[in-house]
């Protein structure tokens, strides 16, 4: 099983991903993540991506290409994992479709999360992170017991450059003009839904849980 998250950052699609991983037992592959555990580790590709992601740019199709390619092909694969954060262009789609066709493989379920724009602002930045142990919290939905403290570890809470009102606007931006055609793209190819992400977080995991259920 293949499936795809579609959605604008903030949508929630980390949350639903994990969700999905943990019940379906595919691995949660997200670009995000990869780029920012090779940013924390300074390697080539970190170096490479932070610029562009910490101006709410996308990385280049090329780069981000490479290192998806190389994750698929990693023994958890094997039977099947969700992906998050790619494609985020119609370029990456037809990429991702080439290899699939090489591999004969295919996509079966591609996931659009639609989502207030006022309150994918209101998620992103309201994100924080412990310093120290990386657990997440945010100030309006999961705040800590005391303010700016981790409750596990006690280590200072931080807000990612990422995640800064004027760099999100800018990633709205790149997002609409780069990454919404691909919902047209995977409506074209019958294999996309759409799912309300406003909704509460157990509310959309039923939803989407009833749609793969039905599609196996």
């Amino acid at each position: 099983m293949i499936l795809i998250l579609l959605g604008p950052p903030g949508a929630g699609k980390g949350t639903q991903a994990a969700l999905i991983s943990e019940k379906y037992n595919i691995p949660h592959i997200s670009t995000g993540d990869i780029f920012r555990q090779n940013i924390k580790n300074k390697t080539k590709l970190g170096l490479e991506a932070e610029g562009y992601i910490h101006n709410g740019l996308l990385v280049p199709d090329e780069l981000t290409i490479k290192i998806i390619e190389e994750r698929l092909n990693e023994k958890d694969c094997r039977n099947g994992y969700l992906l998050d954060g790619f494609p985020r262009t119609v370029f990456q789609a037809e990429s991702l479709k080439k290899y699939y066709l090489g591999i004969k493989e295919h996509i079966d379920l591609v996931f659009f999360l639609e989502v207030n724009l006022d309150l994918v602002i209101k998620r992103n930045t309201g994100r924080r992170i412990c310093s120290c142990c990386g657990r997440c919290y945010h100030v309006y939905f999961t705040p800590p017991k005391h303010k700016d403290k981790c409750d596990t570890c006690g280590g200072c809470l931080i807000q990612r450059k990422d995640d800064t009102e004027s760099v999100i606007l800018e990633r709205l931006s790149v997002y609409l003009e780069q990454t919404m055609p691909l919902v047209d793209y995977y409506v074209k190819a019958k294999i996309l839904y759409k799912l309300c992400g406003d909704e509460e977080i157990t509310k959309v995991f039923e939803n989407m849980c009833k749609i793969i259920d039905n599609c196996n």
